[in-house]
C-alpha cells in the first residue's frame, strides 16, 4: 500500500503540526522555525533533530511507520519524547552547530 505522506527523509512541511504538542519553549521554537527557509541553518537543524528523533534513517517503504505517514510518526516522536522541552531545546542547538559547522567547512553532521 502506497502512503502518499511518507518521504524518505523528514519532510519540512510537517513542522507546523508539531507546534502544540508541548510547552511554551517548543511552540516558540516551531514558531520561529516554520518561518524559516527551507535552506535554513535553522530549519535544516530542526529537520536534523527530526529526522534523528523519528529514525527517519532506518524507516523503509514497508515499515509500520512509513505506512501510518511522516506526519504521525513525527507527532509521535515528539510526543513520545521522555524529556523536556529544555532537552529538546538543546538537541535542536546542537544540531544547529553541526549544521553550521558542515556548512562551512564541509563536515557532515554524524547520523547515528
Amino acid at each position: 500500500m502506497y502512503q502518499e505522506d511518507a518521504e524518505v527523509l523528514f519532510p519540512a512541511r510537517v513542522i507546523a503540526v508539531l507546534r502544540d504538542l508541548r510547552g511554551e519553549q517548543w511552540q516558540v521554537l516551531v514558531s520561529y522555525v516554520i518561518t524559516r527557509a527551507e535552506d535554513d541553518p535553522d530549519l535544516l537543524a530542526f529537520s536534523l533533530l527530526m529526522i534523528r528523533l523519528s529514525g527517519c534513517l532506518s524507516c523503509h517503504a514497508d515499515s509500520y511507520r512509513a505506512m501510518r505517514g511522516c506526519t504521525q510518526c513525527a507527532r509521535h516522536s515528539v510526543l513520545r519524547f521522555k524529556g523536556t522541552d529544555d532537552d529538546l531545546i538543546r538537541l535542536w542547538q546542537s544540531a544547529r552547530d553541526e549544521v553550521l559547522r558542515w556548512l562551512s567547512s564541509g563536515e557532515p553532521p554524524l547520523m547515528e
